[in-house]
């Protein structure tokens, strides 16, 4: 699925700049973890696709990363549904939760250093 691109809602775009400009405390922290290909790949911020945003996505690779933190906590249909249409495209997916960013973060790269690997070596 390298570099996929997958179509979205054009009033998407400009949401999308807000919450980059926005970021949520887990997201800056990630993000200076991920950004410069880091791990080889380059990750974008609050990227649109079909009618959602993701918050971080690599298109080279077909990767979202999901940071789940309080506003998540009521909306678990809404995010499977999401998740589902958007595997649907071919996306794989990695989730994890604002305290797993804050309070663990060894384990998180860790994590996601695996998901990255096994998608290059597909």
């Amino acid at each position: 699925m390298a570099n996929k691109i997958i179509p979205y809602r054009s009033d998407l775009r400009e949401r999308s700049r807000c919450l980059r400009n926005n970021a949520t405390q887990s997201e800056v922290l990630l993000w200076k973890k991920i950004k410069n290909k880091a791990y080889s790949v380059q990750f974008h911020r609050q990227v649109p696709m079909l009618d959602y945003i993701v918050d971080f996505y690599c298109h080279e690779i077909g990767l979202a990363i999901e940071i789940d933190g309080g506003s998540h906590d009521h909306k678990f249909l809404y995010d499977a549904k999401r998740q589902g249409r958007l595997e649907d495209q071919g996306v794989r997916f990695v989730r994890f939760s604002d305290k797993e960013i804050k309070q663990d973060m060894m384990n998180v790269l860790l994590v996601l250093e695996h998901e990255i690997n096994e998608l290059l070596s597909e």
